[in-house]
C-alpha cells in the first residue's frame, strides 16, 4: 500500500469516526479527493509534502473550465482544505497548500427556492383518490414539513415516527435528530401508514416507512421522478429537486422569524455557516419584492 492511499484511508476514517459526517458528505468529499489525485497522478506522481498550492489551483481550475458548477467547485476545495489540514495535523506536511485557495463567493449561486404559493401548488398535485397519490402526498409534506435530505427521507423506517407527538427522528451517520411535522403533513402521513401502506408492503416484517409498487423501500431515483413528475403537473417552470423542499423549509421559517440555530439543528448542518446562505436567500427576496413594488424603485 501506498503512503498516499494510506492517508486517504486513514482521511476516511477520520470523517466517519471523528466527525461522524453524514453518508452524503462522506461520499461526496472521498470522490472529490480520490478524483483530485487520481488527476494529479496523470501529471506525475508527486510526495504529499511536494503538493502546491497552483496544483490545486490548476485542479479547480480543470473543473470550472469543463463546466463544473460553483458550488461542486466550493465543496471540491472544501474536501481538499480538510484533508490537507487533517495530513498537516498527522505531521505529513508543514503546510496546508489548500488553506489559501479562494473562489470568488460572490459568484456562488444561491438555492433556489419555492415561493409559498408554489410549495402550495406543489403540494396540491398527488391525486389523493388512489393509494400512489396518498404515498406521495405524504413524502412530499414530510419533506417540506421537516427539511430532511432524500437519503434520510427513503432511510426512514415506521419505527423512526412517532405520530402521538407528531415528531420524526432523523438518523445519519450515528447521529440523530428530532423534527416536529405541522398538522397536515401528520394527517397524510396518517393517512398513508394506516390505509396504504399495509396494502403496498410485499413483506409484512418490511420496516421502510416508503415503499415502491414493488412493496421495498423507496429508492432515491424513484423519489426522483416522482417529484419531476409533479413539477411538470403543476406547470412550475422552476427547477425543483428533492432538495428544492429542503432549501424552502429553511428560507420560509427563516423569512417568518424562526431561530437559525433551531433551523441549523432541524436540517443537520455541522456549521453554522451552511445555514447562513438562507439569509441571503431572504434577502434578495425580500429585495426583489422591494425593486418590483415601489414606486419609485
Amino acid at each position: 500500500m501506498s503512503t498516499m492511499t494510506q492517508y486517504i484511508l486513514e482521511f476516511e476514517s477520520y470523517l466517519k469516526e471523528e466527525k461522524q459526517v453524514s453518508s452524503n458528505t462522506l461520499v461526496s468529499y472521498m470522490r472529490d479527493i480520490n478524483q483530485f489525485f487520481e488527476w494529479l497522478g496523470l501529471r506525475g506522481e508527486k510526495a504529499i509534502a511536494d503538493i502546491a498550492q497552483k496544483d490545486i489551483e490548476d485542479y479547480v481550475a480543470k473543473l470550472r473550465n469543463s463546466g463544473k458548477s460553483t458550488a461542486t467547485l466550493s465543496r471540491c476545495a472544501a474536501s481538499l482544505k480538510c484533508f490537507f489540514a487533517k495530513a498537516m495535523e498527522s505531521g505529513a506536511i508543514k503546510k496546508n497548500p489548500a488553506a489559501k485557495v479562494n473562489l470568488d463567493k460572490q459568484s456562488r449561486k444561491l438555492p433556489q427556492v419555492l415561493t409559498s404559493k408554489e410549495v402550495e401548488l406543489f403540494l396540491e398535485q398527488p391525486d389523493t383518490t388512489d393509494a400512489k397519490g396518498i404515498r406521495d402526498k405524504a413524502m412530499l409534506e414530510l419533506l417540506y414539513a421537516t427539511g430532511i435530505r432524500v437519503t434520510e427521507l427513503i432511510s426512514l423506517n415506521c419505527s423512526d415516527i412517532n405520530m402521538a407527538v407528531g415528531i420524526i427522528c432523523c438518523r445519519s451517520a450515528d447521529k440523530e435528530r428530532v423534527i416536529p411535522m405541522y398538522s397536515v403533513a401528520i394527517k397524510a402521513l396518517q393517512d398513508y401508514m394506516e390505509n396504504v401502506r399495509p396494502l403496498m408492503i410485499a413483506d409484512e416484517d418490511e420496516e421502510a416507512l416508503f415503499v415502491n409498487v414493488n412493496g421495498s423501500r423507496m429508492s432515491r431515483q424513484g423519489f426522483w421522478k416522482i417529484v419531476k413528475a409533479y413539477q411538470k403537473k403543476a406547470n412550475i417552470k422552476k427547477e425543483i429537486t428533492p432538495h428544492t423542499l429542503r432549501h424552502s423549509f429553511a428560507a420560509h421559517l427563516l423569512e417568518n422569524g424562526a431561530d437559525i440555530r433551531a433551523i441549523q439543528e432541524m436540517l443537520g448542518h455541522a456549521d453554522i455557516s451552511s445555514t447562513q446562505i438562507y439569509t441571503k436567500v431572504v434577502k434578495k427576496q425580500l429585495k426583489d419584492v422591494y425593486n418590483k413594488a415601489h414606486p419609485r424603485a
